[in-house]
């Protein structure tokens, strides 16, 4: 029996999840968070074969926790089940560490297929991403401009682009407010653009953040 946490910060969602995935006879959600930070700690608490978390939670989002989950558990596998669409998030977060990254509009059967083949230590790469990852290496000139960003910058300028400020995220990332400044220069000039208010219209012009 494969033990797995649920971490979205909508219950309903969660309870949907809870009900598909119960019907599967080697399956069985054993925890379940609404917020990264209480998906750490249940982490920290018990032993899980794989969780199923979403990117944007209030609190702690998904990008984040995902990073704190690699020195927390580095072996415990994660499928990034999001309502945003496998375009925007799943190159950057697959080279964060998920091992599998499907949009919420998913058919159930592929969840469950993703879910089971993770938790017994596969990765899981849909069509789309599939195609997406064949494209990168293929036509590299087209990569839009965040995936240019390593993956600590795609956390910077996630941070940035959703309006937090230096020393939040100095604090947030335990770093210096002068590495922040360092990174957020090396961003903008990555993505040749100019201010924080940039940073947004971009994440929201390309549907990372809403």
């Amino acid at each position: 029996m494969k033990k797995i946490l649920l971490v979205d910060d909508h219950s309903i969602v969660r309870q949907g999840l809870k009900n598909l995935i119960e019907l599967e006879a080697d399956l069985e959600v054993t925890g379940e968070a609404g917020s990264g930070i209480e998906a750490i700690k249940l982490v920290r608490a018990q032993a899980f074969d794989i969780i199923v978390m979403d990117i944007s939670m209030p609190d702690k989002n998904g990008v984040d926790t995902l990073r704190d989950l690699k020195h927390v558990a580095p072996d415990l596998p994660v499928l990034m089940l999001s309502g945003y669409a496998e375009e925007q998030y799943a190159l950057n977060l697959i080279r964060s560490g998920c091992k599998g990254y499907l949009s919420k509009d998913a058919e159930p059967e592929e969840i469950i297929t993703a879910i089971r083949a993770i938790a017994n230590g596969k990765r899981y790469i849909s069509a789309v991403l599939a195609e997406l990852m064949t494209n990168e290496i293929t036509q590299p000139h087209d990569k839009l401009l965040h995936e240019t960003l390593s993956e600590r910058e795609f956390q910077v300028f996630f941070k940035l682009a959703s309006g937090r400020s230096a020393t939040e995220i100095a604090e947030e990332l335990f770093i210096s407010i002068k590495t922040v400044s360092t990174y957020r220069t090396r961003i903008l000039e990555k993505m040749s653009l100019k201010t924080n208010a940039d940073l947004t219209y971009y994440a929201i012009k390309n549907a990372l953040i809403t």
